[in-house]
């Protein structure tokens, strides 16, 4: 049976990755989306609230994906889970560890799944790196992460906002893969933060964690390229190096041929079966890290963000 699925939220990540990934996905029909603007292209009923889509779609839905900031997410995810509705959450599924948690025991008590779904597990180039490390000891790890915030934020205003992660926001997605192919968790030391003197979440940051010579660059004030890479050397000598956000993969210098993947499809896929066995697929882990870096930053001030 087709699986009726309302989007929450209707931003840039929304219609460049789940709009196609469901319509790609026969598991799946989109029945709606709860957005305060309007797309005139989507065929679909369109709501204001959650509480309209109820009270406006007479035949019901089967899940919900939510994308909207993080802010506004527990609430919304308070909603649909006491509803008895599985959910998606785009990352990072809340802009806190409390109300992740409180999350979690709501759905657990409800008996309704939930899946965080941290894309970038889901790059080419992850389930081989995890495979190549497993068993080895890491000796050194650097995470290189820096972009444009024009480029991939433009215009967006609410990752300057308290909640807004700043650079973090795409950090996480490293910090998401680190947990996936690591066997020992990522223990955040010291952190050096730069925050713009008109905002209020940072634009660059040194992440120092706990082990010899495991560090992670953030940056988002753009530069020559973008940079999304993972360096991780091991004590029998083995070197696993991912780029491009984990679509490439190199292992002892050696690039890897690697199968043609679609992230979020693959996300669609494993959420349709976490829908239909009503089993959650749930990772705080990166969340937590994030929220450790902000625990222990030093910070610092730079010039205006203009």
């Amino acid at each position: 049976m087709t699986l009726r699925i309302a989007l929450i939220g209707f931003g840039k990540i929304a219609e460049d990755q789940h709009l196609p990934a469901i319509a790609a996905n026969p598991d799946f029909e989109l029945a709606a989306i709860v957005s305060l603007n309007r797309p005139s292209h989507i065929r679909c009923p369109v709501f204001s609230t959650v509480g309209d889509m109820f009270a406006g779609l007479p035949g019901g839905i089967d899940a919900v994906a939510i994308c909207t900031p993080p802010v506004p997410r527990f609430a919304i995810a308070c909603e649909v889970i006491t509803a008895g509705l599985p959910v998606l959450f785009e990352k990072p599924p809340t802009a806190t560890l409390g109300e992740l948690d409180y999350l979690i025991a709501l759905a657990r008590a409800r008996n309704v799944p939930i899946f965080t779904a941290w894309h970038s597990q889901y790059a080419a180039g992850v389930p081989a790196a995890a495979r190549a490390l497993k068993g080895e000891a890491v000796t050194s790890l650097t995470m290189l992460w820096r972009e444009d915030v024009r480029k991939y934020h433009p215009g967006q205003q609410w990752i300057w906002q308290p909640g807004g992660f700043g650079v973090f926001d795409p950090a996480i997605n490293g910090f998401s893969i680190l947990n996936n192919i690591m066997e020992e968790p990522l223990l955040v030391n010291r952190v050096s933060m730069l925050f713009p003197a008109n905002r209020q979440t940072p634009i660059s940051a040194e992440v120092l964690f706990h082990g010899d010579d495991r560090k992670a660059i953030l940056d988002w004030r753009g530069g020559d390229e973008d940079e999304w890479k993972i360096q991780i050397e091991t004590a029998s000598g083995k070197s696993v190096r991912l780029m491009e956000g984990g679509a490439q993969l190199e292992i002892d210098g050696a690039p890897q041929s690697l199968p043609p993947r679609s992230e979020y499809r693959a996300i669609y896929e494993d959420f349709a079966d976490v829908v239909r066995r009503r089993c959650s697929k749930i990772d705080r882990e990166p969340l937590r890290i994030v929220a450790d870096c902000f625990l222990a930053a030093e910070r610092n001030a730079g010039d205006d963000f203009a």
